[in-house]
């Protein structure tokens, strides 16, 4: 933002102020012309950051791939099989960045599934780019946060097509991963996922939508100690505080049984 410069010129005793305002003028002028090339330059640097981002990712082998059967994720050749997958819905509604903050300090990879209604105003865009800034995979949830099954082909379509035309336009990529709201998918939705590149996943277990969890001792337990889990575990948290407050002991839970985290960028998706 430029920032806003006031001229106070005062003449006195009929003196001709004309050259000193010329000269304020030029100052002024160079000096909008220095933020507008640092602007370029900023915007320039940001486009570099994106293209070798890009470049990186093309070089990394894909070594998982999802288990439909229990939402999973099972490796490829011989990756370490002991990990499990962190994911967020609901993004970023009110504490997405606070979660990806205490990620990023432990160095510890997920995927932030939003909503585009959560994206529209400026402030949120905002956050969804420092959260993708600290190196985090975004997410299609659907624009709207509606049950597929109950929209028409139409619908369906804007749902997932405008959301990934807003990810792309506020952080300079495309979604990769789409999960439906309740996971209700549709053939029709499947197929424009398909065609959008989008690997379509739901969830092997996850609890912090329910009352008896919506608190960060206890869903902290929960999630350490699920009966359904196991290795390449698809774990799915949405943007809630207790999920905010549990999230280190969670991971620090998980690293004390000896699972890491699967960076998704390791993930095969639909080419």
């Amino acid at each position: 933002m430029f920032a806003m410069i006031s001229l106070v010129l005062m003449g006195c005793n009929g003196m001709d102020v004309t050259p000193v305002q010329n000269q304020k003028n030029v100052e002024t002028s160079s000096h909008i012309k220095d933020e507008q090339k640092e602007v370029k330059l900023s915007e320039k640097q940001e486009k570099q950051i994106i293209e070798k981002r890009k470049a990186e990712e093309e070089k990394i082998q894909v070594q998982y791939r999802l288990n439909e059967a229990n939402w999973s994720f099972e490796p490829i050749k011989d990756a370490d099989p002991k990990v499990v997958l962190l994911t967020f819905d609901d993004a970023p509604d009110k504490y997405s960045l606070d979660i990806a903050k205490t990620l990023h300090e432990l160095q510890v990879p997920a995927i932030f599934f939003v909503n585009g209604h959560f994206i529209e105003d400026d402030e949120k865009k905002k956050i969804l780019k420092k959260i993708h800034d600290m190196g985090f995979l975004i997410g299609n949830h659907t624009y709207s946060h509606v049950n597929l099954k109950d929209q028409t082909d139409v619908v369906q379509k804007k749902e997932i097509v405008k959301l990934n035309d807003l990810v792309e336009e506020i952080v300079g990529e495309r979604p990769k991963f789409i999960r439906a709201p309740f996971g209700s998918n549709t053939e029709y939705s499947k197929g424009i996922a398909k065609k959008e590149k989008l690997l379509v996943m739901n969830w092997t277990y996850g609890y912090d939508w329910e009352k008896e969890y919506q608190d960060k001792k206890a869903l902290t337990n929960i999630m350490l100690n699920s009966p359904y889990l196991s290795n390449g575990a698809n774990l799915l948290m949405h943007d809630r505080k207790w999920t905010r407050d549990a999230i280190e002991d969670i991971v620090n839970g998980f690293q004390k049984k000896g699972y890491t985290f699967l960076d998704p960028r390791l993930i095969e998706t639909p080419a």
